[in-house]
């Protein structure tokens, strides 16, 4: 599956633009530009997290902004600008990073709470 979508203006969500956006399954691309064209791209499992932004007018034209923030050395956030279907947009892209990082084997679990001094005598107390 994919998702392909292009950067409206903010009024009116027109899509007026030179911007399109491409979510598969295990990269996002944004292609930007008319004469000079620029493409980015992103492995899904290096996205860390996904937000989504909508103001008045883009709720009122049924748009949104999708942010991710990403692990990728070049861009650490990669925005959508008033996309459509922004919430299933970033639903698919938080599904889908998951699912890379678990084949690629590239999750980061955190241990929240790991020697963690409770009765504060100084020594880490056993949680097992």
């Amino acid at each position: 599956m994919e998702f392909r979508e292009r950067k409206r203006w903010g009024f009116l969500g027109l899509p007026f633009t030179f911007t399109v956006y491409k979510v598969r399954e295990d990269m996002l691309t944004i292609e930007s530009g008319f004469l000079s064209k620029k493409e980015e791209d992103c492995y899904m499992y290096k996205i860390n997290d996904v937000e989504l932004r909508r103001s008045f007018w883009e709720r009122i034209f049924r748009t949104g902004t999708v942010i991710c923030f990403t692990g990728d050395v070049t861009d650490q956030t990669l925005t959508l600008k008033h996309v459509r279907n922004s919430k299933e947009i970033k639903e698919f892209i938080l599904k889908h990073s998951d699912e890379e990082k678990i084949k690629r084997r590239t999750v980061n679990m955190q241990n929240i709470g790991h020697n963690m001094d409770l009765d504060g005598d100084g020594i880490p107390d056993d949680m097992g």
